[in-house]
């Protein structure tokens, strides 16, 4: 019962995180681009204040899985560096602690583009 209660809960945060991108969509004039944007940056500024790591903690992937979880991964990475190698470690933190995502995400787009004809849109 308590791994159901887990997908439950991971549901409904990442859903609700999805459901304001939407919401933004359609009654904001911001592109997909900006909101991609916003997203990250409220996932750092977020988690500076100390408000996403008890959603993280609760919600598990549906906290971490959306782009508000990216900007907390860049945030803690550089966190935990600063601490860890002073001032510098704000440079490269967040970078290591987000360097297995990136790199996953460029092969199976590499993949993806060598197993289907990759085309424009008209």
């Amino acid at each position: 019962m308590e791994t159901v209660w887990m997908f439950v809960k991971a549901f409904v945060v990442g859903g609700l995180i999805c459901c304001v991108g939407q919401a933004l969509l359609m009654h904001t004039g911001l592109t997909s681009a900006r909101i991609l944007v916003l997203f990250v940056v409220a996932g750092v500024v977020l988690t500076a204040l100390g408000v996403y790591k008890p959603l993280v903690d609760f919600a598990g992937a549906g906290a971490t899985v959306p782009l508000t979880g990216f900007g907390y991964s860049l945030a803690m990475g550089a966190m935990e560096a600063v601490h860890k190698y002073g001032f510098f470690g704000a440079f490269t933190g967040g970078i290591q602690n987000t360097a297995a995502g990136v790199a996953a995400a460029i092969l199976f787009g590499l993949l993806n583009a060598l197993i289907f004809k990759p085309r424009a849109k008209p």
